[in-house]
């Protein structure tokens, strides 16, 4: 997995890159990255399937923010980032993937 993020320099947002590898979707037909920034939406984070069998996502996001999120596979396993900024627990038990921006 990985994580990639641009600044803009004309407006206060982040560019953010999410991909998610073969490997790492397990054989997943659909990935989506939920977080603070689609409300937990799996149909707003849906990840657009590659050839390759990995999944990708760019998202404008605002700066300055932190935003919690984890990735869920075909509707039903939760999986972490491991190039997240950091961890925090969750409301729900489970901890979420932290994204500074």
């Amino acid at each position: 997995m990985s994580i990639k993020k641009q600044f803009l320099k004309s407006k206060p947002v982040c560019k953010v890159s999410f991909k998610v590898s073969r490997e790492e979707a397990a054989g997943a037909g659909q990935v989506a990255v939920l977080g603070d920034f689609n409300s937990w939406n799996p149909e707003e984070g849906a990840m657009n399937a590659l050839k390759d069998g990995s999944f990708s996502l760019t998202l404008e996001l605002e700066a300055g923010k932190s935003y919690r999120f984890r990735y869920l596979a075909d509707g039903s396993r939760w999986f972490d980032e491991a190039e997240a900024d950091g961890i925090e627990a969750g409301e729900f038990g489970a901890a979420n993937n932290l994204l500074n921006l």
